[in-house]
């Protein structure tokens, strides 16, 4: 039998890897081990997500991709048996990240998110090439504007600064070669891509998806030097030279470890600030080089460290993380519900809360750490948290209310039954002042219950509803 310890470290691998687990989904990975387990999480073979043809049966406008509202990926983050495909598209998302409201062409932007659950656990040389060769960024980040004869440095800047390298590992005479390399890389029929788009028609087949196009005749194929290598360099040459250097395999690393293991400042003053854990990051950059820049032989390093298996709740829920893992908990969404609200509402929650998918605030991505945590989106990851998890009509919450009455066997002891509760929702450590709240509230209840001589179900269950409320309204609920 498995002991608490390592279905805690198993519970943690579920909510790095991916958004938590039930206590069903536990039982069957203690059966696999942490070693397979982390094996199963980096080869996902079938994902089993809602299949498109449900969802866009009930969601017309998600198949003409009308909208501002990831509602789509939403669906997938939700009922995914795969999900560090779909973490490790939330990772790269926020690294790359570009908006919709410039765009105005959801379907690209949703075609990028597929990109990066493609290669998003593949070698970052891939993944840097299909990015630059994406529609999406190109015009997010002006490449489509980026000509032989009239440079646009943006995305040149913007793939060593925000993509690889990170602020003093370049010059800016490496900037403006390697945005000469990238000129040509562009959106294919773009003149009647702005043509379609000025008359916003989604009949009969929704707004045209973009598409990349190398134009040779607006290329500069001229010799350039950048970073110490010299000829004729292209764009995929520049990906190759940037992949290979130090500076990318720590950058890479650090972002890795700011997702997966502990929150670090943001990416802006990493040149001034060292890395909370500089000799994990290091034994990350080694892994990629070592395996040739391959992300899931650096991921596999991460889950099997000490590093990791000891940054158990050092992190602060992102809003997605915390209202897909609740969400995921409650086993709400598991079909497509139709109609303009439910899940589409949901995706406005995460925005509430201060990260709305497909939205980023800028070039930069999202913020990580603490300052998820202001006193507004606290009081709104409160309250979507203890909305669904104490709606016993949820799927998932009935089943969670049946696992605790079995696990605590109805004990008259109220330590017993919080900490089935706990167990139910995490398994969970909470302080001991909100231990003590959560005994007296336990003990108050089942008190109630059994002077009345018609005790039912309903009074257990109610008392149980209230347990969850305040489990998921402590400090330890934010964390993962």
């Amino acid at each position: 039998m498995m002991s608490s310890d390592e279905r805690n470290l198993i519970a943690h691998l579920a909510r790095r890897a991916g958004f938590g687990a039930t206590s069903n989904e536990l039982d069957r990975y203690q059966d696999i081990g942490y070693e397979a387990l982390v094996e199963e999480f980096l080869n996902p073979v079938d994902s089993q997500h809602i299949p498109d043809d449900l969802i866009f049966r009930r969601h017309v406008d998600l198949h003409a991709m009308q909208g501002h509202n990831a509602a789509y990926w939403a669906y997938r983050l939700i009922s995914t048996q795969a999900p560090l495909e779909e973490k490790i598209a939330l990772l790269w998302h926020g690294v790359f990240a570009t908006g919709e409201n410039k765009l105005n062409n959801l379907g690209s932007l949703t075609n990028q998110i597929g990109t990066f659950r493609t290669h998003g656990l593949g070698r970052f040389d891939i993944l840097l090439t299909e990015l630059s060769k994406d529609p999406a960024m190109a015009i997010w980040l002006d490449n489509h504007t980026n000509h032989k004869n009239s440079i646009n440095e943006n995305y040149g800047r913007e793939i060593l600064e925000l993509f690889s390298m990170g602020v003093g590992n370049y010059s800016e005479d490496d900037v403006k070669e390697c945005s000469r390399a990238f000129t040509g890389w562009t959106v294919k029929n773009g003149e009647y891509m702005a043509m379609m788009a000025q008359k916003d028609s989604i009949w009969p087949y929704g707004r045209i998806f973009w598409h990349h196009e190398f134009r040779s005749d607006d290329h500069d194929g001229s010799h350039k030097s950048f970073l110490g290598e010299s000829g004729p360099l292209g764009g995929d040459d520049m990906v190759k030279i940037i992949c290979r250097q130090t500076a990318t395999a720590q950058f890479v690393s650090r972002h890795l470890y700011n997702f997966f293991v502990a929150d670090e400042v943001p990416v802006p003053q990493w040149g001034d600030t060292p890395a909370r854990d500089s000799a994990a990051i290091q034994a990350l950059a080694d892994a990629y080089v070592k395996s040739g820049h391959d992300i899931r032989s650096v991921l596999r390093v991460l889950f099997n460290s000490d590093f990791f298996k000891k940054a158990q709740f050092d992190k602060v829920k992102s809003p997605v993380e915390m209202v897909v893992g609740t969400l995921r908990k409650t086993g709400e969404y598991s079909v497509p519900d139709g109609g303009d609200k439910g899940i589409f509402d949901v995706m406005e929650e995460a925005g509430f809360m201060g990260q709305k998918l497909l939205d980023p605030p800028s070039v930069e991505g999202w913020h990580t750490g603490v300052e998820w945590i202001t006193s507004g989106f606290l009081v709104d990851r409160v309250n979507f948290a203890s909305e669904h998890i104490g709606n016993i009509s949820n799927p998932g919450v009935k089943g969670m209310t049946l696992r605790v009455k079995s696990d605590s066997d109805k004990s008259s002891d109220p330590g017993d039954l919080v900490d089935a509760c706990l167990n139910v929702l995490g398994p969970l450590d909470v302080s001991d002042d909100a231990r003590t709240l959560l005994i007296e509230i336990a003990t108050a209840g089942l008190e109630s219950a059994s002077s009345k001589s018609d005790e039912s179900d309903s009074d257990t269950d109610q008392l149980i509803l209230d347990l969850f409320k305040i489990i998921v309204s402590s400090r330890e609920y934010q964390l993962c």
